[in-house]
């Protein structure tokens, strides 16, 4: 099952050095999750050779421009490219008036419903489910209310041996049963176990995405034991009281809470405008945690 994400954009406020203002894209068995989208989105799916068509949930963290400022002309694009299917959007309630009062003003009526469901910061809570996935919200601390979200694969069937499964002439109605531990009969009457038919799946594996927070530890328990974990890293650390007072976090900070959470990998990103180079982002964090990489635009991460 392919689980990974490609990085859009990982420069904060402003676009800069070649660099966009954040958006990614979660592939999880080939369905598409837009995680925030700032300016230049559009073209960076271009870039990618991403379909946008191919979106079906976006997922926005807070509404500071960028994180959302592209959202509008993302939607308007699909409109004018015939979409027709549904499209959900999960995000801070204040984000669905921005979109009525775009859309009103500039009198475009969508071919396509908006599917809107509020996020909010008192409670995480599961805010999507399907076959393969959960999403829960992550609660930050932003100075305007913001959440992360968590994306959790859910445990799959066991895996069939096929050439066992052929070698004895398993009807395929049989199959998913097998897969469920359901031990398979014959005419004969000869028993084959379930367990000597299949193998064990694979541990599913989780994402977090952290984005404007300050480094208090609160979201800490939301996110022990992730394999990957994306979070903010604004500034290096001796910028630490320039952090704290616009509510963001250090790479030092964010390998922290990545050691700490028992995390596998760290993604940084949301740079400060202040860094042409990153490399001393990468190396601050990899003093603290080792495996911690950035998170690079068109750059694409197995989670």
């Amino acid at each position: 099952m392919r689980f990974d994400v490609t990085i859009l954009g990982s420069s904060s406020a402003t676009p800069i050095f070649n660099r966009n203002p954040t958006a990614q894209i979660l592939n999880v068995n080939e369905r598409l999750f837009l995680i925030d989208c700032g300016e230049g989105t559009q073209q960076q799916l271009l870039r990618n050779g991403i379909k946008a068509q191919r979106i079906n949930y976006i997922f926005i963290s807070h509404l500071h421009g960028d994180h959302y400022l592209g959202l509008v002309g993302l939607l308007s694009s699909l409109h004018l490219n015939g979409r027709v299917k549904p499209i959900g959007i999960f995000g801070p309630p204040e984000l669905k008036e921005i979109l009525e009062i775009q859309f009103k003003y500039s009198q475009t009526e969508l071919r396509y419903p908006i599917i809107f469901q509020a996020t909010q910061t008192e409670t995480p809570e599961v805010i999507f489910e399907n076959n393969d996935i959960i999403v829960e919200t992550i609660l930050l601390e932003h100075r305007i209310p913001c959440t992360g979200f968590k994306f959790s694969q859910k445990k799959r069937l066991r895996k069939v041996i096929k050439e066992k499964v052929d070698s004895i002439g398993i009807p395929v109605d049989m199959i998913p049963l097998i897969k469920a531990g359901v031990d398979y009969k014959d005419k004969q009457g000869n028993v084959y176990p379930a367990s000597e038919l299949t193998t064990d799946p694979d541990e599913p594996r989780s994402y977090a995405y952290c984005s404007d927070t300050i480094c208090n530890w609160c979201y800490l328990d939301q996110i022990k034991g992730v394999n990957t974990l994306y979070h903010e890293s604004t500034f290096m650390h001796d910028m630490l009281q320039r952090a704290q007072d616009t509510y963001h976090t250090t790479a030092l900070q964010a390998a922290e809470v990545a050691l700490k959470a028992g995390a596998e990998q760290l993604l940084l990103g949301h740079f400060s405008a202040r860094y042409r180079e990153l490399d001393p982002l990468l190396e601050e964090a990899k003093a603290i945690f080792p495996n911690s990489r950035l998170a690079l635009e068109g750059h694409t991460f197995d989670i």
